[in-house]
């Protein structure tokens, strides 16, 4: 997987049957050599938090993957799409840890909206590295969830009346100024807030460390776009705008 993207050359969907959590265990490793070459992990970001693509792909939980700082693009910046094999973007509601997230006791006790600060608009650059656009679930958790560039924009703080407006907040992905999608907030298991607390038992289980200062990308308010170069904005009403250049060095 980790040659697939240095290379952004497509590979073959792993065997059929895999198991999730071999499928985890994939996904450690790959962020593994990351890390081991000097990345950080900056975050993690959620999937499948969209009710009608569980039922579409028939599971009940979310999946999650890992955000490194050499995937961060400083809002308004540059995504240089040479780099990526099937492109697409999706506007994303992000929070900031403010303090670590202790995952030792019973989920009931685990107050992750304690240790967030703060909301803010973002995106999401997806690349799958399979060939054909073709692959299952686990080898979307394998492929660490496609991630490949998240753009973060302007952070406000998540005081109480921030929380209550989360809930229906209209969304949209705009390209090259053109409204190509449009959803809101509650796309988003119901609740961003939701979402977070979803994370929990699933971080515990899989072995993602929630620490402070790291990113926490809740999952799509919107479909995904195919992403061609041009002027991409993640515009979430209340929250602002993210935004970045997509273009081919």
């Amino acid at each position: 997987m980790e040659g697939a993207r240095l290379r952004a050359e497509a590979v073959p969907q792993l065997p059929p049957g895999l198991p999730l959590a071999d499928a985890y265990r994939i996904q450690h490793a790959v962020v593994g050599r990351r890390l081991a070459r000097g990345e950080r992990l900056a975050g993690t970001k959620l999937g499948m938090t969209s009710r009608a693509k569980m039922a579409q792909m028939g599971i009940s939980e979310i999946i999650c993957g890992q955000l490194t700082d050499a995937m961060m693009v400083p809002d308004g910046g540059t995504v240089d799409l040479a780099r990526l094999i099937h492109p697409r973007v999706e506007p994303e509601v992000a929070f900031r840890l403010a303090r670590d997230v202790d995952l030792t006791g019973p989920d009931a006790e685990v107050d992750i909206l304690a240790c967030v600060d703060a909301v803010a608009p973002g995106l999401e650059i997806i690349d799958s590295r399979y060939a054909d656009f073709r692959f299952s679930l686990p080898d979307v958790v394998a492929d660490n969830t496609s991630a490949a560039f998240f753009v973060v924009g302007p952070w406000r703080a998540l005081d109480e009346a921030a929380r209550e407006a989360l809930g229906d907040l209209v969304v949209e992905l705009v390209i090259d100024g053109e409204v190509v999608e449009r959803g809101s907030t509650g796309e988003i298991l119901g609740h961003p807030l939701d979402a977070l607390r979803a994370l929990v038992p699933l971080a515990r289980e899989r072995g993602f460390p929630l620490t402070a200062g790291q990113v926490l990308l809740a999952g799509a308010a919107t479909a995904a776009a195919p992403l061609r170069p041009a002027r991409v904005e993640a515009r979430v009403a209340r929250l602002g705008t993210a935004s970045a250049v997509a273009e081919r060095a």
